[in-house]
């Protein structure tokens, strides 16, 4: 009796230690899948795949204000281009603003034609642009707006995440211990970099474009004359065009006469010798 309940207690033993044993492989198994499981995103991080984190860092933040880009296109007739030009600076730089190109060149009656491209802060561009209205006659006026403010919460979103995915892949690099790991790092590295360095930049162009409005102003000159022709016409102002009319006529009836003088002259010449010489020996040989 003693023998047969020794026997059952040793069996039950053994029936543990095997349960136990069979747990311990199992645990061993799951932390072995749990290191493929951390190798693979690894991996994944590493060629740039990874969706982890991807939601939170590409998650909108509020937007502190609305940016818009101004611009506007002025033509304006003056007296004095010079004299207009200085003022069209001098506006633009008490508003604390910049002179951008500009280029000054003659047409072909000699008046003078000026065109400046001016940068002045947003705050203070209408005060600019009535000023620049005020300088002469207003030929021209075409002023545009352009609400970014979706751009701008676009681009500060995904610089945000740019830089966490930086972040990321050089503390892969930190816990590579494969060359061809640390290689693909690098490369991969090198490829989110400039992509982070492009959002900048387009960054700091939005930014430059909302904060300074551009203003494009062309002077055009107008001379005695010109300035006449806009009242209504005058007795003398008849006179002188009928004057101008006859004049041109002449000028072209003279320049159809010498173009003509060479064939006349051919012309009288064989008349000329039709009747002196071809027309008496002909008389004479007629019964």
């Amino acid at each position: 009796m003693i023998q047969v309940v020794a026997g059952l207690v040793l069996a039950l033993a053994l029936a543990l230690a095997g349960c136990t044993s069979a747990g311990d492989g199992g645990a061993d198994t799951d932390s072995g899948a749990g290191g493929d499981d951390q190798a693979a995103g690894l991996q994944a991080e590493g060629n740039g795949k990874g969706a982890s984190g991807s939601k939170a860092d590409r998650k909108q933040p509020d937007p502190t204000g609305t940016h818009i880009i101004r611009t506007a296109k002025l033509t304006v007739r003056v007296k004095d281009v010079p004299d207009a030009l200085d003022d069209a600076r001098r506006a633009a730089e008490d508003a604390g603003g910049i002179v951008g190109n500009e280029n000054t060149a003659r047409d072909g009656e000699g008046r003078e034609r000026s065109r400046v491209v001016l940068r002045v802060p947003q705050d203070k561009y209408e005060d600019v642009l009535t000023a620049l209205e005020g300088t002469g006659k207003l030929l021209g006026k075409d002023a545009k707006a352009q609400d970014v403010t979706d751009q701008v919460v676009d681009v500060e979103s995904r610089i945000k995440s740019q830089r966490a995915s930086v972040a990321r892949v050089r503390e892969l690099m930190d816990r590579a211990t494969k060359l061809s790991d640390v290689v693909t790092l690098e490369g991969e590295l090198s490829t989110r970099q400039s992509d982070l360095e492009a959002l900048l930049a387009r960054q700091e162009s939005l930014k430059d474009r909302t904060s300074m409005a551009t203003i494009t102003l062309s002077l055009t000159e107008n001379g005695a004359k010109a300035d006449a022709g806009d009242d209504d016409p005058s007795f003398g102002d008849a006179l002188g065009g009928g004057w101008d009319a006859f004049v041109t006529a002449l000028r072209w009836i003279a320049i159809v006469l010498a173009a003509a003088l060479p064939f006349a002259a051919v012309v009288a010449l064989l008349v000329l010798l039709w009747l002196r010489v071809v027309r008496p020996r002909w008389r004479r040989r007629a019964p």
